[in-house]
């Protein structure tokens, strides 16, 4: 497993100073981890917004172009959704206005999709949509984007799993009631979703293991991606039954039962032995993320426990050897943003700036000597520079950091 990560060696705290000289020259990564956070915060911001407007002249260009890959995971989409987070900062009417047009190429382009999530499907483009019209005043944009929204179908065959499923679908929801307000879409429709995620994650625990489990592409995954604590993760965030509710805890902990010594987690049921992928979309960072919110909402000190002992693993053995969100440096930093979260420890917060002044001093020189990758689309939101400047907005603010497109 260690060729797929650098040797964290940074130290397990460094106490601010208190020099207040904000010199960019030479900086190093321990002058990074020392500088005092307004003024960190602040290099922060301004490598974002850099960073954002590299990201729409390689996506978008001067004047848009066709839209081949609509996405938010890979495709246009993910730098609308980077633009309404630099709104969300920065307040620049412009990033919003540039945002909606994005998402109006995007609404063209997936028009004729069958996928219905939001990272990689039709309702993100609505959903998207719908909020950036509302947070421009644009009444008859956000009420067509919410239309487009409701003829969004789930077809009997559909997963149910985060990217390309059912819980995908029900994030989408989760984002508007939230942004545009409670029932917008209303809990007569989550619930018929909800029911049938239930259903099937019954009737294949039938087969043994815990209460509830799925299937994508004849695997039983267990990460937030395509797996359990993805599935488990957006089932939280609605109030479900009490039945319900103690299967999901039950499935909790036997992954947490399950868990490899080291902490870390597999990728699958069928796989229990190798331990290898230290990333959100397979392993303790997206597992762990689900387990700070199980702590959250049952109150249960044992997925507290369990998250704090995957963030360890993700510290030690998270400086992954790539930059992006879903398998990535950039992506593994919000296990210690949710539980700095949750728990109000500095050390978690520490942790979280670590990982991202590693890739402020470090991230462009790795990528360009070949020692980083870059991802396979180098300038989107999940696998590319798109996460990296998602995440740098996000240290702008901590407490505001989620992780994009996961954690509301």
């Amino acid at each position: 497993m260690s060729d797929r990560f650098f040797p964290n060696v940074m130290p397990d705290f460094a106490e601010e100073t208190t020099e207040q000289k904000d010199d960019t020259t030479g900086e190093s990564l321990l002058k990074l981890l020392s500088m005092p956070y307004p003024s960190l915060s602040q290099r922060f911001k301004r490598a974002a917004l850099d960073l954002k407007e590299t990201i729409v002249m390689e996506t978008w260009g001067l004047t848009g172009q066709h839209v081949r890959d609509f996405t938010l995971y890979s495709g246009a989409l993910g730098t609308a959704f980077l633009l309404f987070k630099a709104y969300q900062v920065d307040k620049n009417k412009n990033d919003l206005g540039l945002c909606l047009e994005i998402v109006k190429a995007c609404d063209s382009s997936s028009s004729a999709s069958r996928d219905v999530t939001f990272i990689c499907g039709r309702a993100g483009v609505c959903a998207l949509g719908a909020v950036a019209a509302k947070c421009a005043g644009n009444e008859q944009l956000l009420k067509y984007y919410l239309s487009q929204f409701r003829e969004i179908k789930l077809s009997r065959n559909v997963p149910n799993e985060l990217l390309y499923g059912r819980i995908g679908y029900l994030w989408s929801c989760l984002f508007l009631n939230k942004h545009i307000g409670d029932g917008t879409i209303p809990s007569t429709t989550t619930r018929a979703v909800i029911d049938e995620i239930i259903k099937d994650g019954r009737e294949l625990a039938k087969r043994g293991g815990p209460p509830l489990m799925y299937e994508w592409y004849g695997t039983k995954y267990w990460g937030a991606a395509h797996g359990l604590a993805g599935i488990m993760h957006v089932l939280m965030d609605f109030v479900l039954k009490p039945d319900e509710a103690e299967d999901v805890k039950a499935t909790l902990k036997y992954m947490i039962k399950n868990c490899f010594l080291s902490g870390n987690y597999p990728v699958s049921e069928e796989d229990r032995k190798r331990d290898i992928l230290v990333h959100w979309c397979h392993g303790a960072p997206g597992v762990g993320l689900t387990l700070v919110k199980a702590a959250k909402v049952f109150e249960d000190k044992e997925f507290l426990e369990a998250a704090e002992y995957a963030a360890e693993v993700v510290w030690n053995c998270g400086l992954l050897k790539r930059v992006g969100i879903c398998h990535g440096i950039s992506g593994n930093a919000y296990m210690f943003l949710s539980l700095y979260h949750l728990t109000g420890n500095l050390e978690f917060l520490y942790r979280a700036k670590a990982f991202a002044c590693f890739l402020l001093d470090r991230a462009h020189k790795l990528i360009a000597k070949g020692e980083m990758h870059g991802g396979d689309n180098p300038h989107s939101l999940f696998e590319g520079l798109g996460g990296m400047a998602y995440l740098f907005l996000d240290m702008f603010e901590p407490p505001e950091a989620r992780f994009p497109a996961y954690e509301l």
